[in-house]
């Protein structure tokens, strides 16, 4: 538990999958830091939670994922902004946030119909709706693709929310949150989707 109790503020920290699961769930890309060959290395990923653990994929070609497979533990971090938080001094200035940080040992997924439900998921959490729609993923696709697992073995949540913390200060100064919301766009046709109307799941 130590390492999963943060050594500031130590009550904004959450150990209860209630809290940390859907914080996972949202977020579309995580961090994930190991080390190999002697050295740190720290990595962008798409990620996706199926029950207690989370799922990744890459070509099977990738040094750094075929790396992976053989540590027993790797470190990955989300973090949602949520708010800019406006204070009356810079030093209260602050943000509103839900992070995770866990550890788990990655395992190299080898059975097909577990592997073919990650890279559904994935899609489908990528793309919502998409998968019935896009051609069927052949199995030539499935050899060339390698998935990952990492079972979710410690984790916390850390959430920061609310207003300023500077309300002992009575300047009459501006106080109060910039919200940061993201959102998707509307889709922008390629160069051979001419003509072809913009799908339901799109709209």
């Amino acid at each position: 538990m130590s390492r999963t109790t943060p050594s500031r503020y130590p009550k904004r920290a959450h150990h209860d999958a209630a809290t940390i699961y859907p914080i996972l769930d949202e977020a579309l890309f995580c961090t994930m830091s190991f080390v190999s060959e002697g050295r740190v290395r720290s990595i962008p990923q798409s990620l996706l939670r199926l029950d207690h653990a989370l799922y990744f994929h890459a070509s099977v070609g990738s040094h750094f994922f075929r790396s992976l497979a053989g540590l027993e533990e790797v470190c990955i971090t989300v973090t949602l902004a949520d708010a800019i938080v406006v204070a009356k001094t810079a030093f209260n200035h602050s943000i509103n946030y839900r992070s995770v940080v866990l550890w788990g040992q990655p395992e190299v997924v080898d059975d097909p119909a577990e592997k073919y439900a990650a890279f559904r998921a994935l899609t489908e959490k990528m793309v919502p709706g998409s998968w019935d729609y896009l051609l069927p993923m052949t199995e030539k696709e499935m050899a060339k693709t390698m998935a990952l697992k990492v079972p979710i073995a410690e984790a916390s949540a850390k959430i920061r929310q609310g207003p300023p913390s500077d309300s002992e200060n009575d300047a009459p100064l501006w106080t109060g949150l910039i919200p940061i919301q993201p959102q998707r766009g509307r889709p922008q046709p390629g160069p051979e989707a001419g003509g072809i109307a913009l799908p339901r799941h799109l709209e």
